[in-house]
């Protein structure tokens, strides 16, 4: 968890696929601890083909069986279906606003959003108006589990938000944006 925390979580991600890896290991991770998506990762990676985002689209009935038996990932048949029709939204994504980068993005208008100078985790919000806005944005172009805490939690993960807490060598100071 350190690892992640100090190489990745929070680090500006602008690749199509390692975004929808994301939005798929998040979408995995309702209702669980991220701890045990991080070290199912490999595995998920593995399964779901490294997350090339138009082979998952193209799964059918034969992969669905085989990802429910595959015991190194989380076995849940609605979220296993939810990769694979928002792989399928993904592709419809790319199409209309020419990569899934600028269509998340646009949501913090392409920049990085600071999130609260707090000292705790309890400091740190779950949700915000971005992130219910994104959520909307993603179910009317037919993503599931896409909930606002999911999309604020993708946010954090891929840099679109900076939660870091004051003290940690990752934190910046906090400036208005212009």
């Amino acid at each position: 968890m350190e690892a992640y925390h100090d190489v990745e979580w929070g680090t500006p991600v602008h690749d199509d696929r390692l975004l929808f890896e994301h939005l798929a290991l998040d979408g995995f991770q309702a209702g669980l601890s991220w701890r045990t998506i991080l070290h199912k990762r490999e595995n998920f990676r593995r399964a779901f083909d490294g997350f090339e985002i138009e082979r998952v689209a193209r799964y059918g009935a034969a992969d669905v069986r085989r990802l429910l038996r595959d015991a190194g990932i989380v076995r849940n048949r609605q979220k296993i279906d939810s990769t694979i029709g928002n792989a399928q939204a993904t592709l419809r994504v790319i199409g209309e606003y020419g990569s899934l980068d600028s269509f998340l993005w646009s949501f913090i208008e392409g920049r990085r959003a600071l999130g609260a100078a707090a000292r705790a985790w309890s400091g740190v919000r779950t949700t915000s108006p971005e992130s219910d806005a994104l959520s909307q944005a993603l179910k009317a172009e037919g993503f599931r589990f896409v909930g606002s805490t999911i999309c604020y939690a993708f946010m954090q993960a891929v840099g679109m938000v900076d939660d870091h807490l004051v003290g940690c060598f990752r934190y910046r100071p906090r400036r208005p944006r212009r």
